[in-house]
């Protein structure tokens, strides 16, 4: 599968390159700066190219840019991704003195990443970090939510990089519930100086 990356070049988008390649997949790695794209890429085996030609082309495109660009950069980009499936993997996060808590917005960034583009779009990943995707594949499981095709991409991309399943966990609008997810997260990681992450029991 052909992925695109945008953001590739900053640590989360990174670290996904980086065990997506390992796993045999066609990387793109997309930035603002095509030549920081490219150097960035070349570290690890994959393309590198600006955001609107990195997404040309792509089975699967990943917006991977930090929260508070996530919506402008869905929008800048909409007519170059066109229908190619969207995985959206950014939270919108607000830190205060007592912990980390979710976006004020009721919706998820991924249900509004959804109004800017005409592709199906998914939401997951949430409960991975850049640190455990450094260097090998994220301890537990990857929950993965959203419209078809998006899903199912998604769902294929994730059980690529975790040691445990890539869950399907319902339509675009559990992604609220998997955005929040990253301050329960981010929070313990805090607290007992960790790289938490989600495993599901029960299933079978």
């Amino acid at each position: 599968m052909r992925i695109a990356i945008v953001g590739g070049t900053g640590d989360f988008g990174a670290a996904l390159a980086t065990q997506l390649v390992a796993a045999g997949q066609d990387v793109v790695i997309g930035s603002r700066d095509a030549q920081r794209a490219r150097a960035s890429a070349a570290e690890i085996g994959a393309a590198g190219e600006a955001n609107e030609d990195a997404v040309r082309g792509a089975e699967l495109v990943v917006l991977a840019v930090k929260a508070d660009a996530a919506l402008e950069t869905a929008r800048q980009l909409a007519d170059a991704i066109g229908e190619t499936p969207l995985l959206s993997v950014a939270s919108e996060l607000r830190f205060t003195k007592g912990g980390v808590l979710p976006g004020d917005d009721s919706r998820s960034l991924a249900e509004r990443t959804a109004e800017l583009v005409r592709a199906p779009v998914a939401a997951g990943l949430h409960s991975l970090a850049a640190v455990s995707l450094a260097d090998s594949r994220a301890e537990g499981d990857a929950l993965v939510c959203g419209d078809e095709p998006a899903k199912s991409l998604a769902l294929e991309l994730a059980s690529l990089v975790v040691t445990g399943r890539a869950l399907d966990v319902g339509p675009l609008a559990s992604a609220r519930a998997l955005e929040g997810l990253t301050a329960v997260i981010v929070n313990l990681n805090k607290r007992y100086r960790a790289h938490a992450g989600v495993e599901i029991t029960g299933l079978h």
